[in-house]
């Protein structure tokens, strides 16, 4: 009987009328269909391992169904199957040629134990809990800390006079070893804090890590209720410095400011930001680590970008509105701008891409000269020629620019899919930037766009279609158009959980990451519930390096940061991979030796189906990547065909799979 094509489907055998050589015990000889497969063995190779399943089926103890010869008919794979029959005749496992992890799942079903042991010492061979040679370090999750009294001052024992006292510092490794077995007490843990979390609509998981962001040699963390951030020093390696009070609400984003460049502003010189829905909460953060409440602000409309231009800290949502809050003058202010869909700065500039096809600019360091007016001189600063809504948006100052901008380079993708890029040379300066080149080739809205010293690299909406460009530059000036063919083309393909199980899409942006003069990385998580991320460069795809999980968490956040180099001559900054998981733990990765020592391809399409066969398609989905463009959302048809294309160089792989709602 000829084997079946598909061995991971359920399909129910249809047994062949063939006379049977006998099912006697007498003889010792048995025969087994594994689907479309035909074993035979003796009943003392089967029962050498006592209490297995074979010595259950053989006694009785599980009812079994035979076709019309007597053959015992099982419903598992059969290609598993043979392996585990070699094991129990000759005792002797060959472990380069199985998937170790799929073999000890059957091995755990048909409890043949020995099997299992020795498959889990070959899996402790391959994975260490010490990481690979990457592997920079591991940060333990923090401990569970006190609710936030009111909606205006800081609570809890520890703090005093509206300044905290010293925060509960967790121990932290840099070095390659796993940590200590914390147990729960006092750490995050499902058990400890088992409340549904306000404004998630789910249960969201008050353990797992959100969302990191990290500046200079500063990180911050968001859980689900509280933030916290870590520093790195030469000497002491990574310390907690900085812990929230607990929230009332779920964090969606968060903004760090580190060190602002030109002087320090004594206690604002540091900075953290949480939002959550229309509200923003910011804290200053002391030298020694205490942490000081500066207020709660609100934006009115749902927050879709934090972040910090200088010591501005920055609010805005694709409805149109513009929140600043100054550290020199104190004072939140709104202003209304037509609908915003991407942004980007550039010195003190924010740039602002918009529904109306315009971009738009505003000096956040002019804010305190405007208070008189309440004005934030929202300036046009060019048209796109077709008016589609600019849904991606990338500025690059040139080495000759000052901060006035008086050179300056902005690449832009639309809602049609067509990439621009436009210049300001320091002679027109009065006539405004000028169309440089188009590019018409994305089918589908451009969602990300980065151009830098050496690429210009575009996404669209196509399951992360990514297209990417040479640039050539003179003086550090772009200099000739980019070439009207591609570099390279490539798919990030990541499925995102519906269910989001508290999940965090600020959390898991594929990127690009890294310094604009230096080569950049991609980040991709194929599936949501996985333990393992894909580096790949962001010029042509090819892959960087593999990172897995030490402890076997799976990752709920990442982020590619770069850390200042130490004081030593000839120190440069190091690019760190920094991976936030379901346990509530940081785990850091070294980048920067990964693209010394290794240039690889892409996942492979068999990686990428293994990884789709472990997923449960039926709680995923392809992210909307569309640009918001309103608040109205269509509803969502109970049941829907989605057809997935894997594109990986010159291979095309279809998969048709069904989806639940």
């Amino acid at each position: 009987m000829a084997e079946e094509t598909s061995p991971g489907s359920s399909i129910i055998c249809m047994f062949k009328k063939k006379p049977c050589r006998g099912f006697f015990l007498g003889l010792l000889l048995i025969y087994f269909y594994v689907r479309h497969r035909r074993f035979s063995t003796s009943k003392q190779t089967l029962t050498w391992v006592p209490d297995s399943f074979f010595s259950s089926l053989l006694s009785g103890r599980i009812s079994t169904l035979k076709d019309e010869t007597g053959a015992i008919f099982i419903d598992r794979d059969p290609s598993l199957f043979a392996p585990i029959l070699n094991f129990l005749r000759t005792k002797e496992l060959h472990p380069r040629s199985i998937d170790v992890h799929l073999l000890m799942h059957e091995a755990e079903f048909y409890g043949i134990t020995p099997l299992v042991r020795k498959l889990q010492l070959c899996d402790e061979l391959d994975r260490s809990s010490c990481g690979t040679v990457l592997f920079n370090g591991y940060l333990p999750p923090p401990v569970y800390p006190v609710k936030r009294r009111n909606r205006h001052s800081v609570a809890g024992p520890q703090f005093m006079g509206g300044r905290s006292g010293p925060v509960e510092r967790a121990p932290v490794r840099r070095s390659n070893t796993m940590p200590p077995n914390l147990g729960n007490s006092g750490i995050l843990s499902k058990a400890a804090i088992e409340e549904k979390l306000p404004g998630s609509g789910l249960g969201a998981d008050p353990g797992m890590v959100r969302i990191i962001c990290g500046h200079h040699n500063w990180i911050a963390l968001a859980y689900a209720q509280f933030v916290v951030c870590y520093r790195v020093k030469e000497s002491s390696g990574w310390q907690l410095v900085f812990t929230s009070p607990r929230l009332d609400w779920v964090i969606d984003r968060v903004a760090l400011n580190a060190k602002v460049m030109g002087g320090s502003l004594g206690d604002n010189d540091k900075m953290v930001a949480v939002a959550s829905g229309t509200e923003i909460i910011l804290w200053s953060i002391c030298a020694d680590g205490n942490g000081n409440e500066i207020g709660v602000f609100s934006l009115n409309v749902p927050v879709e970008a934090l972040f910090f231009v200088g010591n501005q800290l920055i609010a805005t949502s694709h409805t149109g509105k513009v929140g600043v809050w100054n550290a020199v003058t104190k004072h939140w202010q709104n202003q209304d701008v037509v609908p915003i869909n991407s942004y980007d700065t550039a010195g003190s500039f924010l740039i602002l891409g918009c529904n109306n096809g315009s971009i738009y600019y505003i000096d956040v360091q002019k804010f305190p000269l405007r208070m008189k007016d309440n004005d934030l001189l929202v300036t046009e600063l060019y048209r796109d020629p077709s008016e589609d809504a600019i849904t991606a948006l990338s500025v690059y100052l040139t080495p000759k620019t000052s901060d006035s901008g008086n050179w300056i380079e902005i690449a832009y993708g639309t809602s049609s899919g067509t990439v621009r890029v436009i210049v300001q040379h320091p002679e027109t300066v009065g006539s405004g930037p000028q169309l440089f080149q188009t590019f018409s080739v994305h089918r589908s809205p451009v969602t990300k766009i980065m151009l830098s010293e050496k690429h210009l690299i575009s996404v669209c909406a196509d399951n992360n279609h990514v297209r990417t460009w040479t640039v050539t530059r003179f003086r550090g000036m772009i200099s000739t158009q980019p070439g009207s063919t591609p570099l390279t083309s490539f798919k990030i393909l990541s499925l995102e959980d519906i269910d989001g199980h508290g999940g965090c899409s600020a959390g898991t942006e594929i990127g690009p990451y890294g310094e604009r003069d230096d080569q950049q990385v991609f980040i991709q998580r194929v599936v949501p519930d996985t333990d393992k991320l894909y580096v790949r460069l962001s010029s042509n795809g090819k892959r960087v390096c593999e990172v897995r999980s030490v402890d076997g968490t799976s990752i709920t956040a990442f982020m590619v940061h770069e850390c200042e180099g130490s004081s030593r001559i000839g120190s440069r900054p190091r690019r760190y991979l920094f991976s936030g998981h379901g346990n509530g733990s940081i785990q850091m990765w070294d980048l920067t030796t990964a693209m010394e020592i290794a240039a690889l391809g892409g996942p492979t399409e068999e990686e990428l189906l293994e990884l789709l066969d472990q997923c449960d398609l039926a709680l995923t989905r392809t992210p909307d990547m569309s640009p918001a463009a309103s608040l109205t959302h269509t509803s969502t048809p109970r049941t829907s065909t989605c057809r997935y294309i894997l594109l990986t160089h010159e291979h095309h792989y279809i998969l048709d799979r069904f989806m639940f709602s």
